[in-house]
């Protein structure tokens, strides 16, 4: 192979890994851990189970894919909430799809959305949240906040 060659091929192998890392980089992610939470006036065994979500930031577009498991009740919807702060609710801002397996109590959610600046500043800060509802709970089964 002339040196000619090999610098062309050495280039074009730098090219491919800097454009390979750049595209897996993509957007901000976010990770969110569903967990129970008990609200006024439900029992506590009727808000149980696990989940887990993660979400991309790709310029003003956000999508976010999920799954549930172990839930007291079936799931009856799931939305996108925004908080005044982390940890505190608020209202929900977008309904995300919910997809339920065998008895209702074990699925997937998704969705995806464009957000206005001020989501995406809400969501930089902590404030976006997922809750899953439920029959046993129609106020709020499951929670989680997007954070990095």
């Amino acid at each position: 192979m002339t040196s000619k060659k090999r610098i062309v091929w050495g280039l074009a192998i730098a090219i491919g890994i800097v454009g390979t890392s750049l595209w897996a980089q993509g957007g901000d992610k976010y990770k969110v851990r569903l967990a129970p939470v008990p609200a006024l006036g439900v029992q506590p065994a009727t808000v149980q189970g696990i989940g887990s979500a993660s979400a991309e930031l790709n310029g003003k577009k956000l999508s976010i894919t999920g799954s549930f498991e172990k839930m007291a009740s079936p799931a009856t919807a799931a939305h996108l909430c925004l908080g005044p702060i982390t940890g505190v609710r608020g209202n929900s801002i977008m309904d995300l799809m919910v997809m339920k397996t065998g008895n209702g109590t074990t699925g997937t959610i998704s969705g995806n959305f464009d957000l206005t600046p001020d989501q995406i500043d809400a969501l930089k800060k902590g404030k976006l949240y997922i809750q899953i509802h439920s029959e046993g709970a129609p106020i709020g089964h499951l929670m989680g906040w997007l954070l990095k």
